[in-house]
């Protein structure tokens, strides 16, 4: 005989749960909004430039441009949901491509890797990505093992790594990157039309969306930026699932330096200091919360073309670079200030 309390309760005896409506969920949900600002943004700009705005070529320029961000921002979404920060990924990506560059040259006759082939460039690829992991698990050990504060330990390594990106070659940037890289991962697309950097990001994305939303590694992550000592007490390994985040960090940094280095076939040091800010406020204009326990990959995706479709959209009509640096402050602040107030209101209840 079953009695009526051993029948489990479906999802709508539960109150507010099963009860909202597709609407309400959507005008409660944040990634919603924000994907309504960049369709806004994308709006404007193509009635103000229809020549040039709304193109195929100014389209598949901007994906590529957002490529390296992209992926770097992936990584920075698991260390900020966890309540962390981490600075020092502009500076890992530098340090990274710097290896993987300078890998290539020692293995290349002469030391000119520009008609090095796919057996020199795989081992560039693997001490690039090997260097950005270690940076990411210093930074790990760091914050985790030691108990520095993410902010103190990741600035540290973010002087440090850039200049040790310095010291490797003299402060100088290395240009004999492989031409069968740069026209292949650079430039190269597939299906005739899909910018194979683009793939790659995409791919990365993808999977950091899985990891984060779907597994329990994803449900850990929002658990410790939520309440730390919570999830220690109910059986989480907080130390080593911090150290394996800014392991992941410094990983995906890795590649982002590889593929900056098939890009730009060159290490552009000057041009990467200030990815680690265009990351953090691009996982922050997606939602993510800088408290922790929120975040979302969609949003951070959205989170990266908004400032880029800003950039895209003044140069195109022609607004000041000064102009363009106080909008993209004034919509990071204001990004800042909605995640405030939501996470007051979630608090009230």
């Amino acid at each position: 005989m079953t009695s009526t309390k051993d029948v489990p309760p479906t999802v709508d005896e539960f109150p507010g749960i099963g009860k909202r409506s597709l609407r309400t969920r959507l005008l409660s949900s944040n990634t919603f909004w924000i994907f309504l600002v960049l369709l806004a943004l994308l709006v404007v700009f193509s009635l103000l430039r229809p020549d040039v705005f709304p193109t195929f070529q100014n389209a598949q320029l901007l994906l590529i441009e957002t490529s390296v961000l992209l992926v770097l921002a992936v990584g920075m979404t698991f260390v900020i949901t966890t309540a962390g920060i981490d600075l020092s990924v502009g500076s890992v990506l530098i340090f990274s491509g710097m290896v993987a560059a300078k890998t290539m040259e020692w293995l290349s006759p002469g030391g000119d890797a520009t008609e090095a082939g796919w057996g020199v460039i795989s081992a560039g690829l693997a001490t690039g990505v090997l260097a950005g992991a270690a940076w990411g698990l210093l930074n790990g050990f760091l914050v985790a093992i030691a108990g520095i504060p993410p902010l103190i330990v990741t600035l540290g390594t973010m002087g440090a790594a850039l200049g040790a990106a310095n010291l490797l070659n003299g402060g100088s940037d290395i240009n004999t990157v492989p031409r069968e890289l740069n026209q292949t991962l650079g430039y190269g697309t597939s299906l005739g039309v899909v910018p194979n950097i683009v793939l790659v990001a995409v791919i990365i994305t993808v999977a950091g969306a899985w990891l984060l939303h779907t597994t329990r590694y994803g449900r850990y992550t929002y658990a410790i930026g939520s309440n730390r000592e919570a999830a220690r007490r109910s059986g989480i390994g907080v130390t080593r699932h911090l150290l394996t985040v800014y392991l992941l960090t410094g990983f995906l940094a890795g590649i982002a330096g590889f593929m900056s280095l098939a890009y730009y076939a060159s290490t552009t040091i000057a041009a990467h200091t200030l990815d680690n800010l265009d990351a953090i406020s691009a996982v922050v204009l997606g939602g993510t919360s800088l408290f922790g326990g929120v975040g979302s990959m969609i949003g951070t995706v959205i989170g990266v073309f908004i400032p880029a479709v800003l950039t895209k959209g003044f140069n195109i009509v022609g607004v000041q670079d000064f102009w363009q640096q106080i909008a993209l402050g004034a919509v990071l602040i204001a990004a800042v200030w909605f995640d405030q107030q939501r996470r007051r209101a979630r608090n009230s209840r």
